[in-house]
């Protein structure tokens, strides 16, 4: 791959009919590789892909699971599409879902950037925060019907939580 600065040198000498071997003898670049600039074939700062994007095939059927539920985990969502044949890793997914905008936007849960927020001073150690989590679909041996909840308390400045399973 050529830069942007070896591409205008390289079509700069063209015009002074500089030869391709010349050229490519002064880049320091292969030959084919001068032509297929000089030629359009190509164009600097462009990679061409390797090969298939193995996230291409997943796309709709992520974007429909996220307009479904806005909310659902990532890692719940890279279990399903695993199971459909994904074979790249966690973090090559998520940034798939990043860099392709999939996540529709959620104003409740989106940062607060440019609104008006108040900061409460939380001592270490003082204040625990709790909340509760419904669990869809908890494993039939549990005995609790179609959701359980778990409550989660958690420290505010440590990261240290605990958290019981309840029925309800």
């Amino acid at each position: 791959m050529l830069t942007r600065e070896e591409d205008i040198d390289a079509h700069a000498l063209r015009r002074q009919d500089w030869t391709i071997s010349a050229i490519a003898r002064h880049l320091g670049r292969d030959r084919k590789t001068i032509r297929a600039y000089l030629a359009g074939e190509r164009v600097a700062g462009e990679r061409r892909p390797a090969g298939p994007d193995p996230f291409e095939p997943y796309v709709d059927y992520v974007r429909a699971r996220l307009r479904e539920d806005p909310h659902l985990w990532v890692q719940t969502l890279f279990d399903e599409v695993v199971a459909l044949g994904y074979d790249k890793a966690y973090s090559t997914f998520t940034r798939q879902i990043r860099t392709r905008g999939l996540r529709p936007h959620c104003e409740p849960c989106s940062a607060t950037r440019g609104r008006a927020s108040a900061v409460i001073e939380h001592p270490p150690g003082e204040e625990t925060q709790w909340d509760w989590l419904e669990l869809p679909d908890p494993p039939e041996h549990w005995g609790w019907g179609t959701t359980a909840h778990l409550l989660v308390g958690a420290l505010a400045h440590s990261g240290k939580w605990r958290a019981t399973l309840a029925a309800f």
